[in-house]
C-alpha cells in the first residue's frame, strides 16, 4: 500500500509515519505545509528511506494536492492536517475555518476526483481517512457515560467546531459521491515529539527550567489520555480493516484531572533529578484564570474499535507519561530548537501571552 498522510510532520501523523517505515511493507507520501506546529525534524530519520517521500503543500491549494495524487498514485489517504490548539483558536478563528474546514473540503474533492480515474480494482480498495477528535462532542458531566460513536455532536470551542464540520463533510462524501471515507474519533494523544505548547511537554520544559507550571482553575477538567504509538497503531488498523461509514472511537482508558497529570509530572521530574534545584517542583504549580468555555471532561466508549477491529492500547498511562518524560529529557535538541525559532527566548505556554496560551 501507498499511504498519503496530511500533516505528517506533526505529532501524530510523523508517529504513524515511524511505524509505516519501521514495520518495512509500506511507502508513504507526507505532505505538509509545515506551520509552527510541524518540524522537519521530527522525520529526520526518514529523509534517507526509499519508501518516504515529502511534498511541501497547502491542503487548501487543491491544485497543488491534485497533482501531488497523480504523481504518487496513493492507495490511500490518512487526513491528519489541522489546526489543533483550542486556545490559538478562541485567539484567532480563521485559521481554523481556513484549515479545518476549507482545505478538509479541497482535499474531499480533489481525493473523489483521483479516485474516480483509478482502474476499478484500485477503485474498490481506496480509502479515505479522517482522523477526528473526541473534542466535537461536547463536554461531560462527572456522571455522564462515555463518548459514543452515537453520540451527538455539540462543539464548544472554534477548534472543535472546526473539526466537527468537517467530519461532517466527510461522512457527506461518503453519502453524497461514494467516496469511501472511514472517521476516527480520538482521546488526548501525548508522547514524543509533541509540540511544546500542550499541557504535558510545557510542563515538562517549564519544570526543568524551573518556571511556573500554570493550571487553569483549580485543574478539575479531565481528560482521558492515549499515547501517541498507540494513537498510530489504532489509525493504521483502522485504514486496513475499517469499514467505510462506520465510526471509530481510540481512546487510552486513562481518565485523569489535569491538577492529577501535572502532579505526577512534578513527581516524575522528582525522581528523575533528585539534586535539582527546583525540587519539589510541585512548589512550581501555579492556578491561573480558566479559559473560556473550557469543558469540563472527555471519556471514550472505545469498545467497538477493539470488539471489530483487535485493537487495544498497550501503554498505560503511567507508563507512557515516565516514557514520555524520559524522551524530553534525552531529546532537549528537539524541543529547544522548537522554542527558540517559534518563541524567540519567550516563555512557555499560560506566561506567554496574558496567560491564556496553555
Amino acid at each position: 500500500m501507498k499511504l498519503l498522510v496530511t500533516g505528517g510532520s506533526g505529532f501524530i501523523g510523523s508517529a504513524v509515519i515511524r511505524q509505516i517505515l519501521t514495520l518495512g511493507t509500506d511507502e508513504v507520501v507526507n505532505v505538509d505545509k509545515l506551520t509552527y506546529a510541524a518540524s522537519p525534524d521530527t522525520l529526520r530519520d526518514a529523509e534517507s528511506n526509499p519508501a518516504y517521500s515529502f511534498e511541501h503543500a497547502d491542503i487548501c491549494d487543491a491544485d497543488r494536492m491534485a497533482d501531488i495524487m497523480e504523481s504518487h498514485q496513493p492507495d490511500a489517504i490518512m487526513h491528519l492536517a489541522a489546526e489543533s490548539h483550542v486556545d490559538r483558536s478562541i485567539e484567532g478563528p480563521a485559521a481554523f475555518i481556513d484549515t479545518n474546514v476549507v482545505g478538509t473540503y479541497r482535499l474531499l474533492e480533489t481525493a473523489t476526483r483521483y479516485r474516480d480515474r483509478l482502474t476499478p480494482e484500485r477503485r474498490e480498495a481506496f480509502r479515505f481517512h479522517m482522523v477526528s477528535t473526541d473534542e466535537v462532542f461536547g463536554s461531560l458531566s462527572l456522571e455522564a457515560p462515555p463518548f459514543s460513536p452515537e453520540h451527538p455532536y455539540d462543539p464548544r470551542s472554534p477548534y472543535s467546531a472546526t473539526k466537527a464540520a468537517a467530519d461532517h463533510l466527510a461522512r457527506a462524501w461518503l453519502h453524497t459521491y461514494g467516496l469511501p471515507v472511514i472517521v476516527s474519533n480520538c482521546s488526548n494523544n501525548y508522547g514524543p515529539y509533541q509540540f511544546p505548547e500542550k499541557l504535558i511537554p510545557m510542563m515538562i520544559i517549564s519544570g526543568l527550567d524551573g518556571r511556573p507550571l500554570p493550571v487553569y482553575g483549580q485543574g478539575e477538567n479531565i481528560r482521558d489520555w492515549l499515547f501517541v504509538e498507540d494513537h498510530a497503531e489504532a489509525l493504521l488498523t483502522v485504514l486496513r480493516r475499517g469499514v467505510p461509514g462506520r465510526t471509530y472511537l481510540i481512546g487510552g482508558g486513562s481518565e485523569v484531572r489535569n491538577i492529577d497529570v501535572v502532579r505526577m509530572l512534578c513527581r516524575l521530574l522528582d525522581d528523575r533529578m533528585p539534586d535539582s534545584a527546583h525540587c519539589p517542583h510541585e512548589n512550581l504549580i501555579t492556578f491561573v484564570t480558566d479559559r473560556p468555555g473550557h469543558d469540563f471532561r472527555y471519556a471514550i466508549d472505545d469498545e467497538n474499535t477493539r470488539r471489530e477491529l483487535d485493537w487495544a492500547p498497550r501503554k498505560s498511562f503511567e507508563q507512557g507519561l515516565g516514557e514520555t518524560v524520559d524522551w524530553f529529557l534525552n531529546n532537549e535538541w528537539w524541543w529547544r530548537k522548537l522554542m527558540d525559532e517559534r518563541y524567540d527566548g519567550r516563555r512557555l505556554g499560560l506566561s506567554m501571552s496574558e496567560e491564556k496560551k496553555a
